[in-house]
This record gives C-alpha cells, sequence and structure tokens, in this order.
C-alpha cells in the first residue's frame, strides 16, 4: 500500500465520542435496541492504531462486545478460539492481509458477517472481496454517522438471521425435519426414488429448484434435505408460504420495510431475502403470490438486488439460492397469468416432482412404524413397550386414498400413539376413520357419487367412468411393474384393448412407472 493510501486511509472524519462534524449526536443502528446490540459481538481489525481505536470507541459507546487486533496474525489466533458475529476488517495490512482473514473466517464461522474497510477502494478489489463473501465494504474516510449505519444494517441482519435459525429448528422439531426423520427418505417406489436422487444431484449445487406434488407430499421435507446437503447448510434455510399472507404483508415480509413506508412501520425492518443471504429462501406455494411481488423478485434473480418497502435506493445485495414449490400444475399457471413465465422459467432450472403417498404404498409400512414411534417418543413414556401394527392393519392403511399424504399418515399415527396401550397389537377396526377412506368399496353409494350430485348424469357418469378407468391403469400398470401382458392377464383383456385404453386416457407406460 503506497505512503498516498496509507495517509488517507489514516483520516477519521468524526471524533470517537459518537459525534457526527456538526456536532449533534450520531444516529445508533437504526430498529435495534440496545439490549440486542450487547449480544452481538463484533471483532475490528486493523493495523492503524487511529482507526481502530476510534471504531472500537464509538461501537462500545452503542453497546457493542468488542475485540480488536492490531494484526493479521493475533486476528487469526482469535477467530480460531470464537467466532464473532460481525468482523470490521482492513483490506490492506502487513503480514497476513485482510482477503486471508476474510477467507479463513468465513470458513471457521459462516454466519459471520464480515465488513471490509479499505482507503483504496477500487472496483477490482471491493468486488473481489464480496466475491469471496464480504457482506459489504466501507471505503476510508467514514464518518461515525457512516459507521454506524451500517453497523445498523448488519445487525439488523444478524438478529433476523438467528431468529430465523430458531424458527427453522422450531419447525424442524415441529414437523420431523431432525435426524430421526432420516428414515422417512426410504422408499422403493420409482417416482420416489428418481425425486430423492435428483434432489441429491442438485443439492451440491446453487441451482434453483422447483418442486411440485400435491400438499401434504413432502415437498418441504424435500427443499429441507436439498438445504441440509449443501454447501450452504451452515446458513439458515428461511421458509415463506406465500399463500398464508396477504399481498402487502407478504411484500414487507420478503424485502423488508423502511421507517415510515406504511401505517405501523416504525422502525427498519430486514426482510427474508436477506435474512436468507448465502443460505436458502423457501418459497411454498409461489402461485399464491401476486404478479407485482413475482415481478419485484424477478429482479432480485437476476441481480441480487434488495430494496426494501418504501425505500428508494438499493437497500442489500443478497446471495440466495431459491427453492419454490406449488401444490398447482405450474404451467397451467403460466398459461392462465397468474405466474410469470420468465420467473418460472427462473425457477425452474431443476423441477422435481414429489410423488403422492398412494403411488407410494409399498413404503406405507416404514413410513408407518416411523411416525408411530417418533411419536411414541414424544408423547409416551420411553419406558413403556410400544404397540405393534398387525399384518391386517397395514393391508388397511395400503387400501386408503391418503389425499392428505404424508401428511396425513403422520395425523394419523399420532392419534394412534395417544389413544393405544402399552404393548398393544393394532387391529383395523383400531385405525381412526380418515377423509380418503379405503380404496376399495368405502363409503357406498355416498363416497361413490360424492361430488358428483350437482351434475347432469350423463355428464357424471361419464365423467366417474374416466377416473375409474385411468385409476384402474395407473394400479395396473404399477402393479405389474411395468410388464404390460401381465397387466391384460390380470385385467382380463387382450393387450390391444390395454393399449387403447391407454391411448384414450393420454397415457404412457413410462409416466405410469415414474408415478410408482
Amino acid at each position: 500500500m503506497g505512503s498516498t493510501d496509507r495517509a488517507k486511509s489514516n483520516r477519521w472524519a468524526s471524533p470517537p465520542s459518537g459525534q457526527d462534524p456538526s456536532g449533534s449526536e450520531a444516529p445508533g443502528p437504526p430498529s435495534v435496541d440496545r439490549d440486542t446490540r450487547e449480544e452481538i459481538s463484533v471483532l475490528i481489525v486493523d493495523d492503524e492504531d487511529t482507526i481502530r481505536e476510534s471504531c472500537a470507541s464509538v461501537l462500545e459507546q452503542e453497546g457493542f462486545q468488542i475485540k480488536t487486533a492490531h494484526r493479521g496474525e493475533e486476528a487469526l489466533q482469535l477467530l480460531e478460539r470464537r467466532s464473532f458475529d460481525i468482523v470490521l476488517l482492513d483490506l490492506y495490512m502487513k503480514g497476513v492481509g485482510g482477503m486471508k482473514l476474510l477467507t479463513a473466517c468465513l470458513e471457521t464461522s459462516p454466519d459471520t458477517i464480515v465488513i471490509i474497510m479499505t482507503g483504496n477502494p477500487s472496483v477490482e478489489s471491493s468486488l473481489s472481496a464480496l466475491r469471496a463473501g464480504a457482506w459489504d465494504y466501507l471505503p476510508k474516510p467514514f464518518s461515525s454517522t457512516q459507521l454506524h449505519v451500517l453497523m445498523g444494517r448488519a445487525s439488523h441482519a444478524v438478529m433476523v438471521a438467528k431468529e430465523s435459525r430458531q424458527r427453522q429448528t422450531s419447525l424442524q422439531m415441529e414437523h420431523g425435519h431432525g435426524k430421526d426423520s432420516e428414515v422417512a427418505f426410504i422408499g422403493e417406489a420409482t417416482g420416489f426414488k428418481a425425486a430423492l436422487e435428483l434432489a441429491r444431484k442438485v443439492a451440491q449445487t446453487d441451482a434453483s429448484v422447483f418442486l411440485t406434488g400435491e400438499s401434504g407430499s413432502g415437498k418441504e421435507m424435500f427443499a429441507q434435505y436439498i438445504h441440509t446437503h449443501s454447501r450452504r447448510k451452515a446458513r439458515p434455510m428461511v421458509a415463506l408460504n406465500c399463500a398464508a399472507l396477504p399481498e402487502t404483508l407478504l411484500e414487507s415480509e420478503m424485502f423488508g420495510h423502511v421507517k415510515g413506508a406504511f401505517t405501523g412501520a416504525v422502525k427498519d425492518k430486514p426482510g427474508l431475502l436477506e435474512a436468507a443471504h448465502r443460505g436458502t429462501l423457501f418459497l411454498d406455494e409461489l402461485g399464491e403470490m401476486s404478479l407485482t411481488i413475482q415481478a419485484k423478485l424477478l429482479r432480485v434473480l437476476q441481480d441480487g438486488v434488495v430494496r426494501r418497502v418504501g425505500s428508494s435506493s438499493t437497500d442489500a445485495v443478497v446471495d440466495v439460492r431459491f427453492i419454490a414449490a406449488t401444490n398447482q400444475d405450474p404451467l397451467e399457471a403460466v398459461e392462465s397469468g397468474r405466474l410469470r413465465r420468465d420467473l418460472y422459467y427462473r425457477l425452474r432450472v431443476v423441477p422435481i416432482d414429489v410423488p403422492p403417498l398412494r403411488a407410494r404404498m409399498a413404503d406405507i409400512p416404514v413410513l408407518a412404524n416411523h411416525f408411530f414411534l417418533q411419536y411414541w417418543k414424544r408423547h409416551r413414556d420411553t419406558g413403556e413397550k410400544p404397540p405393534h401394527f398387525s399384518d391386517e392393519a397395514i393391508r388397511e392403511l395400503q387400501k386408503r386414498n391418503w389425499p392428505g399424504n404424508v401428511r396425513e399418515l403422520q395425523n394419523v399415527m399420532e392419534h394412534l400413539v395417544v389413544l393405544t396401550e402399552e404393548g398393544q397389537e393394532i387391529q383395523p377396526e383400531d385405525l381412526p376413520h380418515t377423509e380418503g377412506g379405503s380404496s376399495k368399496g368405502a363409503g357406498g353409494l355416498a363416497g361413490l357419487t360424492d361430488g358428483f350430485l350437482d351434475t347432469e348424469y350423463h355428464v357424471a357418469r361419464d365423467r366417474l367412468i374416466a377416473e375409474f378407468e385411468q385409476a384402474y391403469l395407473e394400479r395396473l400398470v404399477q402393479e405389474s411393474g411395468g410388464n404390460m401382458s401381465e397387466a391384460a392377464r390380470q385385467a382380463g383383456v387382450d393387450r390391444t384393448t390395454l393399449y387403447r385404453l391407454m391411448q384414450k386416457h393420454d397415457l404412457e407406460k413410462r409416466d405410469l412407472m415414474e408415478g410408482a
């Protein structure tokens, strides 16, 4: 670093008392109270005493926990012993430089926010630092006000990331996404194994993933699997249900807002996009997002720039991996204008279709036993001998349609845990009634005609026959393992009739086997 740069970087434009040049009190980090700041640890690394001591003095007055290092080697020793929430790091130092420290810091603690300080803020050096994982940079000389504003934003990000990790841990405990849930991914159905293998392959990349499947089929579990097996696993996976919030709240929740943006916006608030920086954002029920918000999200996908609600400038640049999901037909949503085509294809780099539970009947025994034992440990005395399923009960579970999919099976297992006795053998009559009932003869005429009585007879009859034929063919081909001769024999028809029926319903053997 030349003498001119060194002299320039020695300038501290504000007194260390926390005042700006006009003499008025510099504002603290917006919307982060002192109690929060007292929980945030900050490491300041700079070989120039004036800069290091001035930053430490100002930030200590604001309540931050401060550690300082005047050499890169000293900072490395500190980072080996503990992690910090925020690191203020000079880019140019003798010995161990800023870029090496940046890499070492993020390798040992990926959650740490690193802010680069530099007296030579060239485009090349700044971009190199940002690409290496720096959160932002602060060109020297800077005032205490500039430091406060940037630390305020960084503190927000620290706070929201911690809250997101806590929420994610709660979700994992609630929905069984911890270590015990890995067995839920055991399955022999062709379509399920294909989806899991695709998830395994894409997890190691940063490619956007688009999950489709019925409600309750496990799309969020697939998203969690992809995140926890990715190189972003040390950062949070932030989940957002786009159908759960009205448009205005969804926009504020996703992008954040500035103070005064709307009634009730009493302070600046970062959004979930900022909380997911260097992590994953899971957008569930994407088709429920308004076109206005879709357009704003598309910009983030294109250039990583986040503008909070009510802001007239860029508030953050984020690095986020996107996983989207929907229980609708995304192409139909695109054609009807409910989903932007450009957004859909941006997110659909790798599409994964999660099969429904009725296409995984062979997996019912292992899933049922897994969920039952999981809830038994949660609700009952672990010293009690758990009940077990009779063969007849398992066969009854395999007969059901499971319209609620895996989530419905979980609910049934939890119900049984609460009501069954220690060591009991669970029989079919012990199983609670479910919405889908049995797929063979359940419900009589009422179940057969449910949903058709408001339709003209001939139309209802043709529709019911078509649904029966399609469901019969799907199950027939899956049960025969794709052997069309065997399928025709089981159905009591010749192969020509079987192929004609499949052509009538626009079905192909390959598609039916993929859905198994």
